[in-house]
């Protein structure tokens, strides 16, 4: 990355420090609250898809930001890379009750990717689109969480497939379905609009700490 786009993510960082934007998201919790109600630990990392699993080569993939951003861009594979590198350590809470501590992560923090796209002033909600044709909706100020990272890599290896590799957004804070597996496509909208399971009778936001699972949760 250029000098230029080192200075344009500090200068745009320093813009939403002194504005108060993105200060949503992400709450320290004491040890005694880490486990969301209604959840259990596990130790594995349990596979959940819509039962088709997309083979993405490096040379074909892509990454579109481009609705209601400033800046549209598209990443190919060594673009996105280029990117500043991030590492984040969290836990992950899916929706059908299993918990995992303590996750390493490797990728691009959604805050890094929002400096150089800029969403407009009126951008307040995001929708993600996967290669597998799935979508769900974030506020973006969700997305714009201190930890939400778009992770390339999980416990020092590359994301595998099963699991959203090459690249996925992981939004610890809220229940692992709107952390969108092979991520294709980024838009940023001035109002909410459901995505696949929201369409389907899952909550809008989906706090796992206000167990909002369900749309009448």
């Amino acid at each position: 990355m250029s000098d230029d786009d080192e200075s344009k993510l500090t200068r745009t960082k320093r813009q939403w420090a002194d504005e108060g934007r993105f200060l949503t998201g992400r709450i320290t919790r004491p040890e005694t609250d880490r486990l969301p109600p209604g959840q259990h630990l596990v130790k594995n990392w349990p596979v959940l898809d819509l039962g088709q699993q997309p083979v993405i080569r490096p040379e074909s993939w892509r990454l579109d930001v481009k609705g209601g951003a400033e800046n549209p861009m598209s990443f190919d594979w060594a673009a996105f890379l280029a990117l500043p590198q991030s590492d984040r350590l969290t836990d992950i809470h899916c929706v059908t009750t299993w918990s995992r501590y303590d996750n390493r992560w490797q990728g691009v923090a959604t805050r890094d990717l929002l400096a150089l796209v800029m969403p407009r002033p009126e951008a307040h909600f995001v929708m993600l689109t996967s290669y597998d044709g799935y979508t769900t909706n974030l506020p973006l100020a969700d997305f714009a969480a201190e930890d939400a990272i778009l992770a390339t890599h999980w416990e020092g290896q590359p994301l595998t497939v099963e699991h959203g590799g090459p690249m996925r957004l992981v939004v610890p804070h809220l229940y692992f379905w709107k952390s969108a597996k092979w991520l294709t496509r980024i838009d940023f909208l001035p109002g909410d609009q459901a995505g696949f399971w929201e369409r389907n009778g899952y909550h809008m936001r989906g706090d796992p700490w206000a167990e909002e699972r369900y749309s009448d949760d």
